[in-house]
């Protein structure tokens, strides 16, 4: 493992492998999660649910005590204008709510950390044209990555993909500016940040070993949000609904990896045309 442009991590090939080890973890507990959601169901047995798969997986919740002040849950639980960071708890999920849930767990001192947005029950149409933006968009990021190119040919094609998408009632979409993806490791935020914006060509080199969280975060709405007075829930300024989509992943001489799906994103990346990096 080496260090590159101030602190970026670049692991070797046997270290990435490690990764996947948390990766897939944190895949799994999200499709665990992902088949909880259901009307009636609180965000706080969500976050109980997520722990105890974590935690019988052989790993630690990233989350759990993170940050000033300590995150109180292995889960983020964002409900409708709620755009990340959200704390789970007594919250009960209604028909037509929709959830954003992140997680996060570490095997062996080694991170992983992914994001999905689910639907409770049946949701306005506006909704699920958003969560799909939002998806793709993630996806698109990853399609551009190429060894040798750079890192915010990432957030390049995030933007454009979101910009292309006609808006559900003819308003423009919100990309939060303020948070954006990260370099992961050996901790769960380093450095470089991956917007989710902006021009093609700048930032640190994408290069073998390099390990990244991309992680659209998308509104009907205003690009702008406020912090609830828990000191970490993120919601849209204009009360607008939100989506997210999170996951790590690295690039490999054969092509991408995407460390927290549970195919290794193979599926997708054969849909969009990009050469499969993993095992």
């Amino acid at each position: 493992m080496g260090l590159r442009d101030r602190g970026v991590e670049i692991k070797t090939p046997d270290q990435i492998a490690l990764m996947r080890v948390a990766g897939l973890l944190v895949g799994r507990t999200l499709e665990v999660l992902r088949e909880a959601v259901r009307p009636g169901v609180s965000t706080g047995e969500l976050d109980r649910l997520a722990e105890q798969h974590i935690r019988d997986g052989g790993g630690t919740p990233s989350f759990l005590g993170y940050g000033a002040p300590p995150f109180p849950a292995s889960i983020c639980a964002s409900v409708n204008d709620q755009v990340v960071h959200g704390i789970p708890g007594s919250r009960v999920l209604a028909e037509g709510d929709v959830i954003s849930i992140d997680c996060g767990a570490i095997v062996d001192g080694w991170h992983g950390d992914a994001a999905i947005t689910v639907p409770v029950g049946e949701v306005a149409p506006d909704v699920r044209e958003l969560m799909r933006v939002t998806e793709e968009a993630m996806w698109a990021g990853f399609a551009a990555a190429r060894l040798g190119g750079r890192v915010t040919d990432i957030s390049h094609a995030v933007e454009q993909h979101v910009r292309s998408q006609a808006h559900p009632t003819g308003g423009s979409w919100g990309i939060l500016e303020d948070f954006t993806g990260h370099g992961i490791g050996t901790a769960m935020h380093q450095p470089p940040n991956v917007p989710n914006y902006g021009r093609a060509g700048r930032g640190p080199r994408l290069e073998r070993g390099l390990a990244l969280a991309v992680e659209p975060m998308v509104t009907l709405g205003s690009k702008h949000a406020v912090l609830d007075d828990d000191e970490w829930t993120v919601l849209s300024a204009d009360g607008s609904w939100a989506a997210h989509s999170e996951h790590t992943f690295t690039l490999t001489p054969e092509g991408a990896w995407i460390l927290t799906a549970v195919d290794g994103g193979r599926a997708r990346l054969a849909e969009l045309g990009v050469p499969y990096g993993g095992d």
